[in-house]
């Protein structure tokens, strides 16, 4: 089973490495990072790189695509660019799976891939999904067909974990669940907008717009 995980500039590193750290650990399957060009790709903060080992042109077919979110600069920029486009549109033909993490849903969009379907993506950019056709649909992950996308950063593990049932079959991920000890139990809960209230909105989007490089 191979899976291709889109790295671009301005990614944010959990939106990739959450699902990667299921996936890499299931039998018989084989997690590839992939950019424009191979080599290092810097996260949102700049503090952070991943390593690519194969640019896009290399990769025409993957059995599962994970494309990551971002931060605006990141995020923005792969909206607008239609060869990143051309390419998510020809991988999806043949994948079984096509997902993303974040505001990883809105460069699906872009492509064009949730046109009429139910989707989810960052509490903050949900209005977003309405210019790609899409419906927006609450929880941590939302299936629509073959597209499944994940809320935002840390729901990547919950969509990675309901991706490897998908795989591998439920024992094996209860299996993994417990390898890699995914157990939440935060110590506040304001982990969505809706429990934290208007003033934590505001402070959290601007703690991410001052990390931002």
């Amino acid at each position: 089973m191979s899976v291709a995980v889109l790295l671009y500039d301005g990614f944010t590193a959990l939106d990739a490495v959450g699902p990667y750290e299921v996936l890499c650990r299931l039998p018989r399957t084989r997690v590839t990072m992939v950019a424009k060009q191979s080599g290092p790709v810097r996260t949102d903060t700049g503090q952070l790189t991943l390593v690519a080992e194969h640019a896009l042109h290399e990769v025409r077919r993957t059995d599962v695509l994970l494309v990551p979110g971002g931060g605006n600069r990141g995020t923005v920029a792969m909206m607008k660019d239609t060869g990143v486009h051309d390419w998510i549109r020809r991988i999806h033909q043949h994948a079984a799976w096509t997902t993303s993490v974040c505001t990883g849903s809105l460069i699906l969009g872009a492509a064009g891939l949730l046109r009429g379907l139910p989707a989810t993506t960052y509490w903050a950019s949900r209005p977003f999904l309405k210019d790609a056709g899409a419906t927006y649909a609450p929880g941590r992950f939302v299936e629509a067909g073959k597209i499944i996308t994940a809320a935002g950063v840390s729901a990547g593990l919950d969509m990675g974990l309901h991706l490897a049932a998908r795989l591998s079959g439920e024992e094996v991920v209860q299996a993994m669940q417990l390898a890699v000890e995914y157990d939440p139990d935060p110590p506040y809960d304001t982990g969505s907008p809706e429990k934290a209230g208007e003033e934590l909105q505001k402070l959290a989007l601007k703690l991410l717009a001052d990390a931002a490089r």
